[in-house]
């Protein structure tokens, strides 16, 4: 029985077949009877070159077609043709019927090539977009984070800043104490320097102008007062004088004490000695 299959050729993994029609007992690669055409899977455009009239011929002699090869003469039109020639349609009826039905084909290939081109646009911009967003998702924490960055990089100047001038301040409290200490000595002094010169301006500009008569009869009251006052200091001058020099001989008096008993302890030893002696001689 003569077989209409696929015989293989080319290299691994690159393989380009023959349509033949061969003895169904003989190998795959074996002994052909006619070769009918080619099928190359791995092109993109004109995968197969047949020649349909032969293809015709054998499969109106019985030829028994495979799988692959039955569904690649289904694609190009040649079970269709045999399909409308088995109805009693003449040549030039079949060949009109497989025009339109190519240019259907090829229309309805072109809609769903545009239809998934289109599929594929929509998924190229759905892809876009979220690689857009992706991007400005990206700039966004970006900036967060170098707005952040910024923020701690002020805060820290801030705090070294204020640890600085806390430092500053240390350094000149006891500066400022030590010139506060100086001042509050210092304004004692001259409050009272202030007060004494006021008091004094008071009284200049309170007493009343005195006639010259008036200030002698004043020096003249003042003058007993001023004399006492004098003989009453030179009285405590003499006093404490006089108290000085008792103090002293009280001193010199206590410091010749202890001298005096000294002296006696000693002839009192002596005294002692001179007995023992005079009592040893008479022995």
């Amino acid at each position: 029985m003569v077989k209409l299959r696929l015989q293989r050729h080319g290299r691994k993994k690159k393989p380009y077949y023959h349509i033949v029609a061969a003895d169904s007992r003989s190998p795959r690669d074996g002994r052909i009877i006619e070769d009918l055409g080619r099928y190359n899977p791995l092109k993109s455009t004109e995968k197969v070159v047949l020649n349909e009239e032969r293809a015709m011929y054998w499969l109106g002699t019985g030829a028994q077609p495979s799988d692959a090869v039955r569904n690649i003469l289904k694609h190009e039109g040649v079970m269709y043709r045999m399909h409308l020639k088995r109805w009693g349609k003449s040549d030039e009826e079949i060949d009109q019927v497989i025009s339109e039905w190519k240019a259907q084909k090829q229309e309805g290939n072109g809609a769903a090539k545009s239809a998934s081109e289109k599929r594929k646009a929509e998924i190229e911009a759905e892809e876009a977009r979220v690689r857009k967003e992706e991007e400005e998702k990206a700039k966004e924490e970006a900036a967060k984070a170098k707005a952040a960055a910024e923020a701690k990089k002020k805060a820290d100047e801030e705090a070294a800043a204020a640890e600085q001038a806390e430092a500053e301040k240390k350094k000149e409290a006891p500066k400022e104490e030590t010139k506060a200490e100086a001042e509050t000595e210092e304004q004692p002094e001259e409050k009272a320097a202030e007060a004494n010169t006021t008091e004094a301006e008071v009284k200049e500009e309170a007493a009343p102008a005195e006639t010259a008569e008036e200030e002698k009869k004043v020096k003249e009251e003042k003058e007993p007062e001023a004399k006492a006052e004098e003989e009453a200091k030179e009285e405590k001058t003499e006093e404490k004088a006089e108290a000085k020099e008792e103090k002293k001989e009280e001193k010199a008096a206590k410091a010749e004490a202890p001298k005096e008993e000294a002296k006696e302890e000693a002839s009192e030893s002596e005294k002692e000695d001179e007995a023992a002696d005079t009592d040893k001689k008479e022995k």
